[in-house]
């Protein structure tokens, strides 16, 4: 007979969705509203950088704007474990230990959300995985051990 053993959770540090349920109400409709804002703000950034670059980056403005928001990702990532919209919405991302992202973590997510973002079934399968996962994570998420979680309160 084979022994049953129990395997370890592989997000250990993360709220339990069972029993911590309010850290990730409403997480979907929250990380939509920060990707407008984010989008936004990316594209106000490019148009803002454009003149700086001799206005040469119109001729390959999609290619510049998605380097800006790749950059602006990441920073703000790095910075905070939340993009500026996210912390509008007062979310932000923690790895399986329960810690916030290095710098490391938030470039590969940021690098898995920019190839989903280019091709649309991988945009559907995460958009799908949110909508019905517990922890409400992406597909960057899952390759990752990422959650979006409500921001916790101090005290």
């Amino acid at each position: 007979m084979f022994a049953m053993t129990q395997q370890p959770d592989p997000y250990w540090g993360l709220p339990d969705p069972a029993l911590h349920a309010e850290f990730y109400a409403d997480i979907p409709v929250k990380r939509l509203v920060a990707w407008v804002v984010d989008t936004v703000l990316v594209i106000l950034i490019a148009l803002l950088a454009l003149p700086f670059t001799a206005f040469t980056a119109v001729f390959f403005l999609p290619f510049f704007v998605a380097l800006v928001g790749f950059a602006y990702r990441t920073v703000t990532l790095a910075r905070g474990s939340a993009t500026w919209g996210m912390r509008l919405v007062a979310i932000e991302l923690r790895n399986a230990r329960g810690e916030r992202l290095d710098t490391m973590t938030a470039a590969l997510h940021t690098l898995i959300f920019s190839a989903s973002m280019a091709f649309v079934i991988p945009q559907v399968v995460s958009i799908i995985l949110m909508l019905t996962g517990a922890r409400a994570q992406g597909l960057g998420d899952l390759m990752l051990g990422t959650a979006a979680i409500n921001r916790p309160t101090k005290g």
